[in-house]
């Protein structure tokens, strides 16, 4: 590498939270795409990275790293930003969150987006599974909400945290797939602390440089539009 770190990435994926934290943190990295159209993330090649297939990884000096979460918490601690010091008294109050954004929100999107492979193909038993999820969602999102309204220092403050980029991704994600379906029970605004976050994210220059290497439109948070990257698939 001729950075310290290298990041293998897609359009509008995980690794997008990556590519903020890393611009907010002002490092120099590489990216290395990851061609979903071909299942890049499926070859020997990935897979000696990220032994599940999936994205992102992030090489580092220390030698490669998989799983968003845990990215974002070894490159906050390592680089002393973005997140409470280790001997903050917001340090437990911001752990959970992250750890809940990774591990139940994040998986439940993944289960509304890929829900066959869950259930199998049967469409009723996928339909099924898609309406459980919305409602689960949205019980998530009430949470995170009446989280951010007790305005502490890192959910939605004047400096983000990882724990921001992570949900205003994932904000994103819910508005735009899966593409096909109805996506009418996902309304930001009713979630006024969340959409303040994205609104403030949108003016911050990580993201423009992000909106700019991944094609995400100029709202990318806010009121968001399919991805149409220079280079690969976000699909």
């Amino acid at each position: 590498m001729t950075s310290c770190y290298r990041l293998h990435y897609a359009p509008d994926n995980a690794s997008l939270i990556i590519r903020l934290a890393l611009e907010e943190l002002g490092l120099r990295y590489e990216t290395v795409l990851v061609d979903r159209s071909i299942s890049e993330q499926r070859s020997d090649a990935y897979r000696a990275l990220n032994p599940n297939g999936l994205i992102p990884v992030l090489e580092t000096p220390e030698g490669p790293i998989f799983e968003t979460a845990a990215i974002l918490l070894w490159l906050s601690d390592r680089h002393q930003a973005l997140a409470p010091d280790v001997d903050s008294k917001q340090r437990g109050d911001f752990l959970k969150w992250l750890f809940f954004t990774s591990n139940t929100l994040h998986a439940d999107l993944r289960m509304l987006f890929y829900p066959g492979t869950y259930v199998g193909p049967d469409a009723a038993q996928q339909k099924v599974l898609r309406k459980t999820l919305r409602q689960r969602l949205h019980r998530h999102l009430t949470n995170v909400e009446a989280a951010a309204a007790q305005r502490p220092d890192w959910l939605g403050a004047k400096e983000p945290s990882v724990l921001d980029l992570y949900l205003a991704c994932q904000l994103r994600w819910m508005a735009l797939y899966p593409a096909g379906c109805d996506r009418s029970w996902f309304v930001l605004a009713q979630y006024p602390h969340l959409y303040s976050l994205c609104a403030e994210l949108e003016l911050r220059a990580s993201v423009t440089v992000a909106r700019t290497a991944e094609g995400l439109g100029a709202t990318p948070f806010t009121s968001p539009t399919p991805a149409t990257p220079p280079e690969g698939s976000a699909t």
